[in-house]
């Protein structure tokens, strides 16, 4: 009776262990890490930085599960990262964790694989090699035997020489030319052989040293959720990173007209895009947005100033007398070997107030305008730094012709294509590619326009606008009875003719001395009247407007006196 409870409470024992077994099972299958795979999908490309979304898809049972995303570059800054998804049923995302690892990305074990082809190609050739080699030592062994059996009729035949040995050597010789030519072909295949086997062998170890490592540093994400069934889940990972940025370019098309076509330009807003996040983007939805995220959104912090009276300087200590001098150096010197060679620091001197510590924010131009471009179809981006342009837009613009010239300095004039931004996002600064009927004639730089404002884009030298510049008078003197003041008198002409079919706007651009001293006076002259003064806030630059018909030809006469005290002397600055 007692075997018989004894075996029935062992059957019960071992019916709890198996079900205890079978529950563990259950939660270690509801509860395992799931590796995910992720593509870049899109990217959103700032003036300084990026954001990425990768897309992953997953399938889960019911139960806690960690999906591991392994394939985020190690340049995503790990604050910026979060993840959303979308499931065939109810899931919950718990926590979301970061790491830097050395993991081993698909990319590396496709890597892995061919590596492991060429170094096996690569020791066969070096088999192969060997076998060329000990043929071309054949053949130069051969080529050694023929020479000297072609040596061996010339030495002195000894007496004791068998019958009949004048006529072997005879058919011996006659052989010697054929070996000799076989020989040599053996070897100049050898060699031929060998060049090819070392090139592909050089080839396939360039080969080999450009495929991706191992193992590389990647950021690990680690998802926690909770499934309430068996789901199908798309995963989509947003991050930022740090070593991306565009810039915009432009390509400025100026068509000049007729005398019955007016001129027209075209305006192509280009981007320039790089980045070396670690990975290509390959095949992505691309937007490029002109806000630039930073950690400086606030003002810096602004302490209180204060004012006081200077403070007298403090007494310094009397110097030691000279008697005494020589004895402190050699206590000195004794000290400092005594203390193994270190000198005795110096007291430290009083701490002056603590400056505030203040973020130093970039300064941008465009700050208070922002817009997002999107780049039509799919774009691939290298990692490496190579820059990659894509257009954004293009703007036809009824430009306003003018001529410009600095007769002073140049005696060409310089044709302006005034430009106004309608309506839409501003320009952005960068650099404008220049082109006048077809023909590229150098670049400028776009600064920041926003809409409504105007700008002139040089186009070189202008050929149909012919200037002349002549200096009429040009004397110093005294004026005063008894010779107080002296007296500096200049004055120029410039002929500006118009040779365009078309009538154009020219300007004429010079400057006036501007005096830093009241005893020294400038004094305008001449009889053309400057239409601005100090153009674009320059002190002294003076600027002549004038519209010009076809074949009319306009003169300028201005000039400046200059006085001062005959005790002193001016000098001209730059």
């Amino acid at each position: 009776m007692d075997i018989r409870n004894n075996i029935e409470g062992f059957s019960e024992m071992r019916f709890a262990l198996a079900a205890v077994l079978l529950a563990a099972q259950s939660l270690s299958a509801h509860a395992a890490d799931v590796s995910a795979t992720s593509t870049v999908d899109a990217v959103t490309v700032f003036l300084s930085g990026a954001e990425i979304t990768r897309l992953a898809k997953v399938k889960l049972d019911k139960g806690e599960h960690t999906i591991i995303i392994g394939d985020v570059p190690a340049s995503a800054v790990p604050g910026s990262i979060r993840v959303e998804g979308k499931a065939t049923g109810r899931l919950d995302i718990g926590s979301v964790d970061t790491a830097r690892k050395l993991l081993q990305r698909e990319e590396s074990q496709a890597a892995d694989v061919k590596r492991k082809e060429l170094e096996d190609r690569i020791e066969q050739l070096k088999d192969e090699r060997t076998t060329v080699d000990a043929q071309a030592q054949a053949a130069a062994t051969q080529k050694k035997l023929i020479s000297n059996l072609a040596e061996l009729p010339k030495r002195p035949q000894s007496a004791e020489a068998p019958a009949g040995t004048g006529d072997d050597w005879q058919k011996i010789l006659s052989l010697i030319p054929q070996a000799a030519s076989d020989s040599g072909k053996l070897a100049l295949d050898a060699q031929q052989k060998i060049r090819v086997i070392d090139r592909n062998i050089k080839d396939l170890r360039n080969q080999l040293a450009s495929l991706a490592p191992a193992k590389t540093e990647q950021t690990e994400v680690r998802v926690y959720v909770f499934a309430q069934t068996p789901v199908d889940a798309d995963l989509t990972i947003h991050y930022q990173v740090p070593d991306a940025n565009w810039a915009p370019i432009y390509d400025a098309r100026l068509q000049t007209g007729t005398k019955t076509e007016p001129p027209k330009l075209t305006l192509a807003r280009r981007a320039a895009v790089s980045q070396r996040s670690g990975e290509d983007w390959t095949g992505v939805s691309l937007q490029l947005s002109t806000s630039r995220p930073s950690d400086g959104a606030s003002a810096p912090p602004l302490d209180t100033q204060f004012v006081d009276y200077e403070q007298p300087p403090k007494p310094v200590a009397a110097a030691a007398p000279s008697a005494n001098l020589e004895f402190a150096k050699r206590d000195r010197a004794a000290d400092s070997r005594a203390l193994g060679g270190l000198a005795a620091a110096p007291p430290p001197a009083p701490e002056a107030d603590a400056a505030p510590a203040e973020e130093t924010v970039a300064k941008l131009a465009s700050a208070p305008f922002e817009a997002t471009f999107e780049v039509p179809g799919r774009t691939t981006v290298a990692g490496n730094g190579d820059v990659k342009r894509v257009l954004l837009m293009s703007d036809d613009i009824e430009p306003v012709l003018g001529s410009r010239s600095v007769p002073k300095l140049d005696p060409n004039a310089y044709l302006y294509a005034k430009i106004k931004i309608a309506k839409g996002t501003p320009l952005l600064p960068g650099r404008v590619y220049l082109f006048r009927d077809g023909t590229f004639v150098g670049t400028g730089d776009m600064p920041l326009l926003p809409p409504g404002q105007e700008h002139n884009l040089g186009f070189g030298i202008d050929d149909q606008v012919k200037v002349k510049h002549a200096v009429l008078e040009e004397k110093r003197g005294e004026s005063g009875l008894i010779s107080t003041s002296h007296v500096d008198s200049r004055s120029f002409r410039v002929n500006v003719k118009n040779l365009h079919e078309r009538p154009i706007s020219v300007t004429i651009l010079d400057r006036i001395p501007v005096s830093q001293n009241d005893e020294i006076k400038v004094e305008y002259t001449g009889r053309a009247t400057p239409t601005t003064q100090n153009v674009d806030d320059r002190r002294g630059v003076i600027a002549f407007e004038e519209k010009l018909d076809p074949d009319e030809e306009k003169i300028f006469e201005y000039g400046y006196r200059i006085s001062w005290p005959a005790s002193k002397s001016i000098v001209y600055g730059p």
